[in-house]
């Protein structure tokens, strides 16, 4: 089999409301999307989701950069995936939404071409998956609370409150949320690194009351000596996020003992295959992992839910960017249970079963062999 084009496209969505988090706001999907055409027919598709804050790239600079890994594998074996990914970290280490993208549309490619769902390729069956939804930084706590009320009144059993604001301010939010959720409903917050480390202390063990999964990324993603610190100090759970790009950040963290879980997403990996060695190593630790999202539609939230559904150590799903975006650009692939809140549905179709509606995408640029 030899990768005879590329295609390359812009593809923009709002979401219904801005996402307010502590490192800005998060108006909708920047994205760019990546088709792989083969000589034998089959194509992979994948797409990309820049949040500059965190990932360090763009969508106009994933776009510039998605014509130079083209260049790279066209017209050579888009199963040997080993040697395409090699190639495309070659170009660039940094990038890493782009190259997710390639990623993601090589499997589908080799999970088509092996007439397997993704999830089956890489040894996976089925189990049950459901997403936690997230509220952004609200306002007030009434502001908060409403959110709160509007998701479970969907059926949501999860969910995601950021904070990182000033001083204890998030201990008001998080406790009515609880009071309003009761016992059962999982709840968990996520700073963002909003939080300085004596912050952090303060509002996590004022909420240790509050019965939460997990506090994510509380302090700065460099601050590798304060999160262990921190860990030692709190009963609440720590999960690394930004802290956590890929498998040398997860051999790190679970060397010095800095966190209780790992956040996963393709857009910070690189994609699938270093997504696989980072599980493996939280494993091999004693350490479940998350997968979580920036601004994906439908399509990059399939590939990542065929991870989660293969690999059982990944145990806490934040997989809502889609629910929030105004228009759903994609045919096929994972799909929201809109009776029963975030439970997700996943077909059998081979490869991670999306394609992108065309009609959504702009900008298309081509690189032949």
């Amino acid at each position: 089999m030899r990768i005879v084009r590329v295609d390359i496209y812009k593809l923009n969505i709002p979401f219904l409301t801005p996402l307010k988090v502590a490192l800005g706001v998060i108006e909708g999907a920047k994205n760019v999307a990546i088709r792989i055409v083969t000589d034998s027919e089959i194509v992979g598709w994948g797409e990309a989701s820049p949040f500059p804050a965190i990932t360090g790239d763009s969508q106009e600079g994933s776009y510039l950069m998605s014509r130079r890994l083209a260049v790279e594998i066209v017209g050579k074996d888009p199963l040997a995936i080993e040697d395409r990914i090699r190639e495309i970290n070659m170009i660039t280490v940094s990038e890493p939404s782009i190259r997710s993208a390639f990623d993601m549309a090589l499997y589908d490619i080799l999970a088509k071409a092996a007439k397997l769902p993704l999830y089956q390729l890489f040894g996976g069956g089925k189990r049950t998956i459901r997403t936690s939804l997230t509220i952004g930084l609200q306002d007030t706590v009434e502001q908060t609370v409403a959110r709160a009320e509007n998701i479970l009144t969907l059926g949501f059993e999860a969910l995601k409150l950021k904070v990182g604001r000033p001083g204890l301010e998030d201990v008001a939010h998080v406790k009515a949320v609880r009071e309003l959720a009761g016992p059962d409903v999982q709840l968990k917050i996520d700073s963002n690194q909003g939080w300085d480390y004596p912050t952090a202390v303060a509002n996590i063990r004022a909420m240790t009351s509050f019965n939460l999964q997990y506090s994510e990324q509380p302090i700065a993603a460099w601050d590798l000596e304060n999160l262990k610190r921190l860990r030692d100090k709190v009963r609440i759970p720590i999960c690394a996020d930004e802290s956590m790009f890929d498998d040398k950040d997860a051999l790190k963290l679970m060397a010095i003992g800095a966190a209780d879980y790992l956040n996963i997403k393709l857009g910070k990996a690189g994609g699938l295959h270093t997504a696989l060695k980072i599980n493996a190593i939280a494993e091999a630790a004693g350490c479940k992992c998350m997968v979580g999202c920036f601004g994906e539609s439908r399509l990059a939230l399939s590939a990542a839910t065929h991870l989660t559904m293969a690999r059982p150590n990944i145990c806490f799903h934040d997989l809502d960017s889609a629910f929030l975006l105004k228009d759903d650009p994609v045919e096929g692939g994972m799909s929201y249970d809109k009776e029963t809140g975030g439970l997700i549905q996943l077909s059998d179709d081979p490869g991670h079963g999306a394609a992108f509606d065309e009609s959504y995408l702009e900008g298309r640029v081509s690189v032949e062999s």
